[in-house]
């Protein structure tokens, strides 16, 4: 298929890229660059050893958008695009809910002008609210946050369009914790400014550019008492997306719901110490007063995605820590500018 990957420069997305190209896919990477670097680019051809198209601009443009569906030939979408800071869209409600639902409306309005029926959507685990504990995927959706909200109404919005549209084939991801790196250590995450996550910021102070790792408390109804999470491995991620593609290839469900996820919690603490089995060291951190809105525990029921596209996340937490310290120890300071 030619697939047209919205937000193909982001830590997801490239990843995806690549592992679609690799299943023989023809791939067209649609960018603003908002939260990526250019440079991901020239790394992803450098690995696949292709030449990747790319079209940099908003996906709230509709101009820009109808054009691109009218002169490219498609056949799928796998739609990344938008902002995914929790605490940032607490901050700024209306800029989330705008970029999120506004590329969604665009996207899919361009889809259906053009007879494009395949969409796999990036969503989240943050649709199951505070109840995330051995999730699935008929649990009733709800969310603690703006960001959140936009994803439970993309969700939504999608099931509508299908309904209304009984030719659409749609696949809803919902991720949980992706970590880790290619294994080139070429790309990987790189946030902007202070990272939102734990695993890029554990990685940050390994390398220097962090003091210590704040650990938001040690008194949660846990194993060790900090937060348990579901860390999946990048790679596992983008290997989903293509199994849905291909299961949207090959089922007459216009929708279908899918937890990407390893099924096994991870806690704070465990995740910090298998990053210095990686490191080969001890890593400074302190214990701080729990962070609002924070849950205990959560992680996936992924045997869905087992029995129904034969997919399971293979990578080990070692694996993770490993591949995310080759990226960070090659890529002190994340990819250059240019």
């Amino acid at each position: 298929m030619r697939v047209l990957v919205s937000g193909g420069a982001g830590y997801i997305g490239s990843h995806t890229v690549i592992q679609l190209i690799a299943a023989g896919h023809d791939v067209l990477i649609v960018d603003n660059f908002a939260n990526a670097k250019p440079t991901v680019v020239n790394r992803l051809e450098a690995i696949t050893g292709r030449h990747l198209p790319v079209q940099a601009f908003d996906l709230r443009d509709v101009d820009k958008t109808e054009h691109l569906f009218a002169h490219e030939q498609l056949d799928a979408v796998i739609h990344f695009a938008g902002f995914k800071a929790v605490g940032e869209s607490v901050e700024k409600p209306l800029e989330y809910y705008e970029n999120n639902l506004g590329t969604t409306f665009s996207l899919v309005r361009a889809m259906r002008r053009h007879g494009v029926a395949k969409l796999v959507f990036s969503s989240s685990a943050t649709v199951y609210g505070t109840d995330q504990e051995s999730a699935t995927e008929d649990r009733p959706t709800s969310a603690t946050n703006p960001y959140g909200w936009t994803k439970v109404m993309q969700e939504q919005i999608l099931r509508d369009v299908a309904v209304a549209d009984p030719t659409m084939r749609i696949a809803l991801l919902r991720y949980f914790n992706p970590v880790g790196a290619h294994e080139s250590g070429t790309i990987g995450e790189d946030p902007t400014g202070i990272p939102n996550n734990l695993m890029p910021f554990i990685a940050q102070v390994a390398v220097g550019r962090r003091e210590k790792l704040r650990v938001f408390g040690d008194d949660y109804d846990t194993p060790d008492g900090t937060g348990v999470r579901d860390y999946i491995h990048v790679e596992d991620l983008a290997a989903g997306h293509v199994a849905a593609l291909a299961r949207l290839a090959r089922t007459d469900d216009p929708i279908s719901t899918w937890n990407l996820g390893t099924g096994t919690g991870t806690s704070v603490l465990e995740l910090l110490h298998a990053f210095e089995r990686a490191v080969g060291r001890e890593l400074p951190y302190e214990v701080v007063e729990r962070r609002a809105g924070d849950i205990a525990t959560s992680y996936a029921d992924p045997s869905r995605a087992q029995a129904e596209l034969g997919w399971v996340a293979k990578k080990s937490i070692d694996d993770m820590c490993a591949d995310q310290w080759r990226w960070q120890s090659q890529n002190p300071e994340g990819y250059p500018d240019a």
